[in-house]
């Protein structure tokens, strides 16, 4: 007769459809990804380096300009600083006035710098 101790007891229940998903989903996080280069993805990242680039730049630029204008703003309200504030204002707007003509120098530059190797990479992927 055996013991209560001695039985080894195990319960499997099968993922559903959506659990499987969501577990593949997590397990190509985690996976390393083939070291070989494509065309494709050579092309995506020269395009994200294009578009993303620019946006980085002109985005710090003006958030930039913004604090410095709210300064100045503070300057002004709260620490009865007049001159002063108006001195951080008129420097914050300055800056983020800039930002954006600073966002289409850089995408211009880098669209020049990039743009043969993606529209050949591009004709090269269409077989044209």
């Amino acid at each position: 007769m055996q013991n209560q101790q001695d039985k080894f007891e195990y319960t499997y229940s099968a993922p559903t459809e959506r659990e499987r998903k969501e577990i593949v989903s997590i397990r190509r996080q985690y996976e390393d990804k083939p070291t070989t280069d494509g065309k494709l993805e050579r092309l995506r990242r020269l395009d994200a380096i294009v578009k993303n680039r620019c946006m980085i730049i002109s985005l710090t630029i003006g958030v930039i300009g913004c604090l410095i204008f709210g300064l100045g703003l503070a300057c002004v309200l709260e620490f009865n600083r007049l001159a002063l504030g108006l001195i951080c204002g008129a420097v914050g707007a300055i800056v983020m006035i800039f930002a954006y003509p600073l966002h289409r120098f850089i995408y211009k530059k880098d669209k020049a710098k990039y743009g043969e190797e993606i529209i050949k990479l591009s004709q090269e992927l269409l077989g044209e």
